[in-house]
């Protein structure tokens, strides 16, 4: 079997800070019940970890004692959650990514500006939720194209209509939409810039890319993490079969044996949702290697290949509310600033494991 790793994969700089924000809390703060509303970021592995360490995920802020500390998701929280943690004197330290907040601003100032305002996205997800709270009476969702024929606007033809997208949608059925949204509003606002964040759309460019090189792609992420589902529908976009999993212990033999070129002779594309932690893909890199061997008929030899799409150095500081509470405690925020380092997977597989993992944003493309 040969494996191609697509480069980015995994972490990106906003899941990294709100992982990297709810250790500082814990570390801030020894003994004390942490609480984060929703999820942190969709992926169960890196949620139950911080469980195993005593955080405690809530959905209601009523479910927070009065006075402790939250730290809300990386997806976003509407201003009335944000005024009852505040009702509840909890102190709240806001994990959300700043390419969430944009799109929350955009929100803010299109419905002052008495724009009615169409937030395409899908209406149950955390971030959706969010950023329609910031303007409920000025936003509309729409998850398909068939949703525009039911959408209530005063004047089709009015130059006050402006669209906003979900940061982790699937640049292919984003475009859908917005295409049909502008046929039927000729005069409809694009945001200042692309909302869909860079990470999602460079791992969406990365599958496109590769993808059609192999026999099989596998998405290592969450079933509820959007941009992971987002990767399995490009793959298939582009006619190569891709298939999600958690991890290793969901691999299923059968994937291979109903895939051309199968088993030990497969291509296959290994990725990671936004969300999923480094070392799931590793594992799952091992456990291939070891199940189908390195050996092909022809006496070439498989392995894995690191393929550089994208290179991604985003940095995202720390929030306010932290950098304060760290002052309080006498330690310099500068001292634990956020950062994104590069990582290559190849010199844990076939080498000595590093002693601490970085983000895996920035490799270095090489074959083994």
């Amino acid at each position: 079997m040969h494996i191609i790793l697509a480069n980015p994969r995994g972490f990106c700089a906003g899941v990294h800070m709100a992982i990297d924000v709810v250790d500082q809390v814990l570390d801030l703060f020894p003994g004390q019940p942490i609480y984060v509303y929703h999820e942190i970021v969709h992926n169960k592995h890196v949620v139950n970890r911080f469980k195993d360490r005593g955080v405690k995920f809530v959905e209601e802020i009523a479910e927070v004692p009065h006075g402790a500390i939250i730290v809300f998701s990386a997806h976003g929280i509407s201003p009335a959650v944000r005024e009852e943690a505040k009702a509840r004197n909890l102190v709240a330290v806001d994990a959300t990514c700043p390419l969430v907040t944009k799109v929350h601003s955009e929100a803010v100032r299109y419905a002052r500006q008495g724009y009615e305002i169409l937030l395409v996205g899908h209406a149950d997800h955390q971030e959706v939720v969010g950023t329609r709270g910031e303007a409920p009476d000025a936003i509309q969702v729409v998850d398909s194209p068939e949703d525009i024929g039911h959408l209530k606007i005063a004047d089709s033809s009015s130059s006050k209509i402006a669209y906003l997208t979900q940061t982790t949608l699937s640049t292919d059925d984003a475009s859908v939409i917005i295409d049909a949204l502008k046929k039927s509003f000729p005069n409809i606002k694009d945001p200042p810039s692309s909302d869909i964040c860079y990470a999602t759309t460079n791992r969406q460019q990365a599958v496109r890319q590769l993808a059609p090189e192999c026999d099989l792609v596998l998405v290592v992420g969450s079933k509820n993490s959007s941009n992971s589902v987002r990767l399995t529908e490009i793959s298939a976009n582009v006619g190569v079969n891709a298939y999600l999993l958690d991890d290793v212990s969901e691999l299923r033999d059968e994937w291979f044996a109903r895939t051309p070129g199968a088993g030990r002779h497969a291509t296959v594309l290994i990725t990671a949702g936004a969300s999923a932690p480094e070392d799931l893909v590793a594992e799952l890199c091992r456990t291939l290697l070891n199940r189908y061997g390195r050996e092909r008929k022809d006496g070439s030899t498989g392995g894995i290949e690191q393929r550089d799409v994208f290179n991604e150095d985003t940095e995202f500081g720390l929030p306010a509310t932290l950098k304060r509470l760290m002052r309080e405690k006498g330690i310099d925020p500068e001292s634990r600033r956020i950062r994104v380092g590069s990582y290559d997977l190849t010199e844990e597989l076939y080498g000595a494991a590093p002693s601490r993992q970085t983000v895996p944003l920035t490799v270095s493309g090489r074959e083994v």
